[in-house]
């Protein structure tokens, strides 16, 4: 696990995040303090929630696919773990902030992707792309 990426955010009820993360999303639990934080395995990466009452605030960025909001964080997913990704999403009843599309198309940066939220508000972005090597080439 080296190069891991860190990253702690406000989680509100920590029993619903937990389940959020766990259940739906299909990530594992790691090191905790009851009822302060807990660690979770994000594909490899070490998402800490913390309980807390506030929520992040998020204002709207305009991008080539429309206005996206920010902060939000994701990962990218090889192409059968982001379809079993959304098989989740749709049977936990999740309403996504933004539907699965396609952009870049016919481009070696061509992805699919999706905005979801957690239960404290905080928004995921997850994708899968279709050439994964070429994501941080600068043409």
């Amino acid at each position: 696990m080296s190069n891991c990426l860190h990253l702690a955010i406000p989680a509100g009820d920590l029993n619903m995040a937990i389940k959020f993360y766990c259940d739906v999303l299909g990530c594992k639990t790691g090191n905790n303090e009851e009822g302060c934080w807990v660690d979770i395995n994000f594909w490899g990466n070490e998402l800490t929630l913390h309980q807390s009452e506030e929520r992040l605030p998020k204002i709207l960025h305009d991008v080539d696919m429309g206005a996206v909001l920010v902060p939000h964080f994701g990962i990218h997913l090889p192409e059968g773990e982001f379809q079993a990704l959304k098989e989740r999403i749709e049977a936990a009843g999740l309403t996504y902030l933004d539907k699965p599309y396609r952009r870049f198309v016919d481009s070696k940066y061509e992805q699919e992707t999706f905005f979801i939220e957690d239960p404290n508000g905080n928004v995921l972005e997850m994708k899968t792309m279709v050439s994964p090597k070429v994501l941080f080439e600068v043409d």
